[in-house]
């Protein structure tokens, strides 16, 4: 990777505090008609965090990615990104503060390039005008130019360079999850938002998938929130795991101390397994 895209991530990360969270999630509940999809939740994000989120379906998992993003505001509660309220705050804002995501299901310009679907993800860092970008001079193609680096970086880094000038459409399941990890990534997060990043995937590509997400963290120094049920893939990458049930935050924590937890084991398998689990018998 050259260092366009490396230096301008070192940019948008320098305000972040080493020691400090960089996302304060407190006592946030939200309910629609009466039903309760967040109860009391809280948690933080630390710097150069894999945070993980799992839970059961309609456990709450999607709600919290909305609260976040803006979409859903709720009832009570804060949410503080590097020191910044997000309740309240349009999602367009709240990605223009430096968080990003993806999807569970793929939300890409089919016809478009590879290329094209990833300089999308830079709208946030446009700053010519339309008259500038209709004479495609001075300002406009210096930045243009940046921009484009940018996005060759990405694809680099994510190794779909044979696939650059393709459009998405005709692109295999795997490689277009790559490509929308690419679109979040042209935004230069702060925080990156990974909903079920490898759901429909093989084994080969879930591999693939989880080597990135490792690279991210590691390499890249951006602090991720993972929504996913493949226990396996959280287990083995999550710095730390918190599991919902119903809304209500029932365990956090290491994965090894999650995973052993009666109340996770109860939520997941049902009370017979978690009795016999915290007996010691046979399951």
């Amino acid at each position: 990777m050259s260092d366009a895209f490396v230096h301008a991530l070192e940019e948008t990360q320098a305000e972040v505090a080493a020691d400090e969270p960089i996302l304060v999630f407190s006592d946030v509940s939200l309910s629609f008609a009466g039903v309760t999809a967040l109860d009391g939740v809280s948690f933080t994000v630390q710097p150069r965090e894999l945070f993980a989120i799992i839970g059961p379906n309609g456990a709450g998992k999607t709600s919290i990615f909305n609260v976040l993003s803006g979409v859903y505001r709720p009832q009570r509660g804060s949410v503080r990104f590097v020191g910044t309220e997000l309740i309240g705050r349009s999602p367009h804002a709240i990605a223009g503060l430096g968080i990003s995501r993806t999807f569970q299901n793929i939300e890409l310009f089919e016809n478009l390039t590879v290329i094209d679907n990833l300089m999308l993800g830079r709208h946030q860092h446009v700053r010519y005008g339309v008259f500038a970008a209709l004479w495609y001079a001075g300002r406009a193609r210096r930045e243009e130019v940046a921009h484009r680096a940018v996005v060759e970086d990405i694809i680099d880094f994510l190794e779909i360079e044979p696939y650059r000038k393709l459009p998405v459409g005709l692109l295999p399941y795997g490689i277009q999850k790559r490509v929308e990890l690419g679109r979040a990534l042209a935004l230069e997060p702060k925080l990156l938002l990974l909903d079920e990043p490898v759901a429909g995937m093989n084994l080969e590509e879930t591999e693939d998938m989880a080597r990135f997400i490792l690279d991210i963290r590691d390499e890249l120094a951006i602090p991720m929130i993972l929504v996913e049920h493949d226990m396996g893939l959280v287990m083995d990458l999550a710095d730390r795991v918190l599991v919902l049930d119903f809304g209500h935050p029932i365990a956090m924590g290491p994965p090894d101390v999650v995973q052993r937890d009666p109340e996770v084991v109860r939520a997941y398998l049902g009370e017979e397994h978690a009795v016999a689990t915290t007996s010691g018998g046979n399951p």
